[in-house]
């Protein structure tokens, strides 16, 4: 018998390892009358299943919330501060305040409702791997129109990680109001 409280959310969060844009956190509140088929850790879809899955969870779900901590509070609080309270807002902005919050990893934001850490819950629980589709789908998107707006370091492609091809181009066409400050080949590329 299953004696979790009947609003459950899933949270998680995208883009704690790039070196620019925002730290992305989503909120779900799955219905259990409107299964959802294919739910799993973003990272092991594809784009294409994660954008089909998006847009069924934004249908199906009782609730969702996508927040984000900008670059700015990045470099001001760090990028786990800055991802709890992407995480907090997402919580927070859900049109049902849920009894619980499951959240991926091992720490909790603060929030006004009983909450439990699970490592790896966006391979164990739905509601956790359907939060983790809408904050990648959310934050991919984004990066994807930076690439207008910063044309030339490939953030379409990588999507603010540090890759080859973004370090290089952060080497030859310096750093952008989206580069985070407080990462240390950033920051290296400042101090020259």
């Amino acid at each position: 018998m299953n004696n979790r409280p009947v609003l459950v959310a899933g949270v998680d969060e995208v883009g704690r390892g790039p070196l620019a844009g925002p730290v992305v956190a989503a909120a779900v509140i799955l219905d259990p009358e409107n299964p959802i088929d294919g739910l799993a850790d973003s990272k092991k879809l594809s784009e294409k299943r994660r954008e089909e899955l998006a847009e069924e969870i934004k249908v199906k779900a009782l609730s969702w919330s996508i927040s984000r901590a900008d670059v700015e509070e990045i470099d001001q609080i760090n990028i786990l501060q800055a991802s709890l309270l992407a995480m907090k807002r997402s919580v927070e902005t859900l049109s049902h305040p849920p009894q619980l919050a499951l959240i991926d990893g091992n720490h909790c934001p603060e929030l006004d409702c009983a909450m439990e850490a699970i490592i790896k819950g966006d391979s164990k629980e739905p509601a956790i791997s359907a939060a983790s589709i809408l904050a990648k789908v959310a934050r991919d998107n984004e990066m994807k129109a930076m690439e207008d707006k910063y044309p030339g370091y490939g953030f379409a492609k990588h999507k603010g990680y540090p890759t080859k091809q973004h370090r290089e181009a952060i080497i030859k066409l310096g750093i952008t109001d989206i580069h985070r400050k407080s990462y240390a080949p950033v920051q290296q590329q400042l101090e020259l």
